[in-house]
């Protein structure tokens, strides 16, 4: 009590903003000490996070598709059933790019060929600023290739220890993706009941609070994985419609990529369009490859401006700035999962504080200050 009240008579001295500044300023530092704490603890057991982020993006889809099916069919016959074709679904993509790229290899090889015999054509007849002779690209080619093969050289013990690696990191992705499936068949038919058992466990004080952050959560973050699954399956038919027009080789893996490259916010699609529009250039041309760089550009703008706002709605209000830097930090900190996770994951944070948060009436505009008077004179 007396230690108590020597703070007070230590602070009763201070102006109210120095106070109120210091305890804002240690509240912030407590914040950030936590989500600190937060992130290291997810990136030592990354794995089992990426799991779980899975399992939800999974259960997000079929939770809806089972409570619709539930109402001729048993739950638990729903679930499996809408499980199993969510996996075909995703197996069947990759087997298709498979089969599409044996099938099509010797065809595309010969147009890849012929595609860079023009381009070294181009650089040779002078009519780009710059010469670039075929004897040039050949000596640079080998001394690429040498040093190569020096590399391999030196390095061959280290190499096969990678390759030895590689397949246990094989291994680990199917048990990632068991473990996803595993929490998800808990998920879509016990969800309710699991979190009934967590809201039970806090204070009653809490519950309501908890509950209400947590359904804004989860609206957010189902909304932008089954938002984004639409859009994806939409950019990647507009993208292979697109290239079948121009008889593009390997369209339909092409488009695939596209699909695996929207999840990816910013970045993603863009790259895979790239990829298709050097294919076109290789393959059909100069004149293809601008159009189909056109249509890539349409395809972009149909998915920012319409398919966006329309799938999305406002369920993902995020910032474009925030998203940007969102995405960055992500990369920085978990590499290519780190960049998908970062924004729905940004979104959810948002969701929870807004619905944890009451606002005050906002300005409708900036308001009007005085003008600062110039000090007197001494």
């Amino acid at each position: 009590m007396a230690r108590a009240s020597y703070s007070s008579r230590s602070l009763d001295g201070l102006p109210g903003w120095l106070v109120r500044t210091g305890q804002a300023a240690w509240l912030t530092i407590g914040i950030i000490i936590v989500v600190g704490l937060v992130i290291f603890a997810t990136l030592q057991i990354s794995l089992v996070f990426v799991a779980l982020f899975l399992a939800l993006v999974m259960s997000s889809v079929l939770i809806p598709i089972c409570n619709w099916a539930e109402k001729y069919i048993p739950r638990a016959i729903a679930m499996v059933i809408s499980l199993v074709l969510f996996i075909l679904f995703f197996a069947g993509l990759m087997f298709y790019v498979v089969y599409s790229i044996v099938n099509e290899w010797e065809d595309l090889a010969q147009q890849f060929q012929n595609g860079l015999s023009q381009i070294l054509d181009l650089l040779e007849d002078g009519s780009l600023p710059f010469i670039v002779s075929r004897g040039e690209i050949f000596t640079w080619l080998n001394e690429m290739g040498q040093e190569i093969v020096n590399y391999v050289q030196h390095n061959a013990a280290g190499l096969a220890g990678q390759v030895v690696s590689n397949a246990g990191n094989v291994a680990i992705i199917f048990m990632v993706l068991a473990l996803a499936m595993f929490i998800t068949v808990y998920f879509v038919m016990r969800g309710e009941s699991i979190w009934l058992w967590f809201l039970n466990m806090l204070p009653s004080r809490r519950r309501v609070q908890t509950h209400r952050a947590a359904s804004a959560a989860w609206f957010t973050f189902a909304g932008y994985a089954r938002g984004t699954l639409i859009i994806a399956v939409i950019v990647g038919i507009l993208a292979f419609v697109l290239l079948s027009i121009f008889q593009v080789p390997l369209s339909a893996p092409l488009s695939v990529l596209v699909f695996i490259g929207t999840f990816i916010p910013l970045i993603g699609a863009p790259l895979a369009m790239i990829v298709a529009t050097v294919v076109a250039l290789a393959t059909k041309g100069w004149i293809v490859a601008l159009v189909i760089m056109l249509g890539v550009a349409l395809i972009g703008q149909i998915e920012g401006h319409i398919l966006q706002p329309l799938v999305m709605g406002k369920q993902v209000a995020l910032h474009p700035l925030a998203v940007g830097i969102g995405v960055i930090a992500g990369t920085l900190l978990g590499g290519l999962f780190g960049a998908i996770m970062a924004i729905p994951l940004m979104a959810v944070a948002w969701a929870v504080f807004n619905a944890l948060y009451q606002r005050e009436e906002p300005f409708d505009a900036l308001p009007e200050l005085d003008e600062p008077t110039e000090p007197a004179e001494s």
